[in-house]
């Protein structure tokens, strides 16, 4: 073949045939006489190559440009091959005849619905297995439309309509809104079924900032109960928005500072200071410097009872609702029924003061300005017996707490340590603070220290390593407290400072966006503080007790 043959021309001959044709610019030249063949031959007609080469070959021959055959049986040859060309079938593909097609589905139908269902799956199985992707593709989508059912609108109608209400009762508030919309008869089941009152049943029952709010807003008193009015679902699908809408004004009030203020002056009959106090909806119960423990009302704010007893200040104190036990720089540890404020026992151990103490569960445990921590079973008021009693701290062991799994204690020592709470072995010591420690709070697996350091470290109790350090106190940090979103710290310089503790637990998070706000009240030091939700409420060496209200605030009031 000629080299100057067009490189992307895919028509191929074989050289060695005898007679071959080269294509060259589209000319049709004869092999030489000597060759001793024919100069055109189709072997067989059928054949699709064969076919393809005469269609090639046919459509270049010109007028004046095929040269004259000497062999009279080659020009025979020649026009039979051009004629049969054009009496073969343009496709070989076989026309599909619809009507045979319609027949002899009508056949198939006729006996797929005559098998059992078992067969007629079987059947279809195989049927599917002979298909193409694209063809399951097709089917696909055609089943899927088909198994799509609306189970809400139909359950009722086979009379369970209460299966409807428990699969709808699983959603939260905002597929719950989506729901409602979904067509009438899902409207119906969500409102004969008061969902969005379980709804917020739930949420009470699982969430702390609910369940304060109800009990705030007076709501809790619907709840729980049956409701015969006919517009009970439209008063409970109003009362979730105004519950949303308080929840966001409480957080926004915590990050702003906003807050209204309530103050109690305990006017001290001697010398000024409130250690240490514990607050519930109807009460707050306070532990003075003047040796004595008050009963204020949470309402009023009127002092309704004064325990007397204690010999020296009342620097610790807790209470159920049974007994308070309160310790003292007298050394001993009391306890009194909160019914009456009658004195049911005393406790004589301790050496020093008692700094603080924590009981729950039949167990409390007391520390003391001894260097000492005590751990007592408790069966009773006037039962309860000194189990062991725990040495290591090399000072004054200041603030103690405890569950299941371990106490914690704290110390001027500058360390905390771990004990295991069923055998009272040590376990181990959390160092890092550069001064002595004198509050923390433990829970799961956290726990939370401040020290005269003036910082507040968070440690891992498990692992003993500290997780983060907060600095912004300018005096030794004297209490501290803590929930899943907040730390509240109260120190020696007056102030109250409000940290964002998931924020302290992302190692990414810069120091200096920590605090979020700071509260200025205290003419004096803080020396204790709790707080929930809603409010923080503190104590002072100024004689006072403020509560922070982060829910109705001043311009809200």
């Amino acid at each position: 073949m000629d080299q100057d043959q067009d490189p992307m021309d895919t028509r191929s001959f074989n050289s060695d045939d005898e007679g071959e044709l080269n294509l060259n610019n589209t000319d049709l030249i004869s092999q030489p006489a000597n060759r001793g063949g024919p100069d055109f031959m189709v072997t067989d007609p059928t054949s699709s190559v064969s076919l393809a080469s005469n269609l090639e070959i046919s459509s270049h021959i010109q007028p004046g440009r095929l040269k004259l055959l000497t062999d009279e049986e080659h020009r025979v040859n020649l026009a039979a091959n051009v004629r049969s060309i054009w009496s073969i079938p343009q496709a070989e593909k076989k026309l599909f005849d619809q009507e045979q097609y319609e027949k002899e589905a009508e056949q198939c139908i006729n006996v797929f619905v005559k098998w059992e269902e078992h067969q007629q799956v079987d059947f279809i199985t195989q049927l599917f297995s002979k298909m193409c992707h694209y063809q399951h593709g097709l089917i696909n989508g055609y089943l899927r439309p088909m198994l799509q059912r609306d189970f809400i609108t139909a359950l009722p109608g086979k009379g369970l309509d209460h299966v409807a209400e428990k699969i709808l009762s699983y959603l939260d508030a905002d597929s719950l809104k989506a729901a409602e919309l979904v067509c009438k008869e899902w409207y119906r089941v969500i409102s004969d079924g008061m969902l969005w009152k379980k709804y917020i049943e739930h949420m009470v029952i699982t969430d702390d900032l609910w369940r304060g709010l109800a009990e705030r807003r007076g709501w809790m008193v619907t709840l729980f109960k049956p409701n015969s009015q006919g517009n009970a679902h439209k008063y409970y699908r109003s009362l979730y928005p105004k519950l949303i809408a308080d929840i966001e004004r409480i957080e926004n009030n915590w990050r702003t500072g906003k807050h209204r203020l309530e103050k109690i002056v305990c006017r001290s009959e001697s010398s000024k200071g409130v250690y240490c106090l514990q607050y519930d909806e109807n009460k707050i119960i306070s532990g003075l410097r003047d040796n004595s423990i008050k009963m204020w009302n949470r309402k009023t704010l009127e002092c309704e009872n004064t325990l007397t007893g204690h010999t020296g200040s009342v620097l610790c104190l807790q209470y159920d609702k049974n007994i308070i036990i309160s310790g003292s720089s007298d050394s001993t540890v009391r306890v009194w029924s909160i019914t009456d404020g009658s004195l049911q026992n005393t406790l004589i151990h301790h050496s020093e003061a008692v700094l603080h103490l924590r009981f729950q569960d039949g167990i409390m445990v007391t520390c003391s300005k001894d260097r000492s921590i005590a751990v007592w079973d408790m069966q009773s008021p006037s039962d309860i017996n000194l189990r062991r009693v725990l040495v290591g701290h090399r000072a004054a062991v200041n603030v103690v707490d405890f569950d299941h799994k371990y106490i914690v204690s704290a110390s001027g020592d500058r360390t905390i340590k771990v004990w295991d709470t069923s055998s009272c072995e040590f376990v181990r010591t959390l160092n890092g603070h550069r001064r002595g420690i004198a509050c923390l709070q433990y829970h799961g697996n956290l726990v939370v220290s401040g020290s005269s350091d003036n910082t507040i470290r968070l440690w891992d109790i498990d692992f003993g390593s500290c997780l983060r350090v907060l600095e912004g106190h300018e005096e030794l940090v004297r209490c501290i407290r803590f929930d899943s979103k907040r730390i509240v710290s109260g120190a020696y310089d007056g102030k109250i400072k409000v940290w964002d503790l998931q924020a302290a637990l992302d190692p990414r998070t810069p120091n200096g966006t920590l605090c979020l706000r700071t509260l200025v009240e205290h003419s004096g030091r803080v020396f204790r503080l709790q707080f929930d939700e809603f409010q923080i409420v503190s104590s002072s060496h100024d004689d006072t007790i403020l509560i922070w209200d982060f829910l109705d605030t001043e311009e809200e009031t």
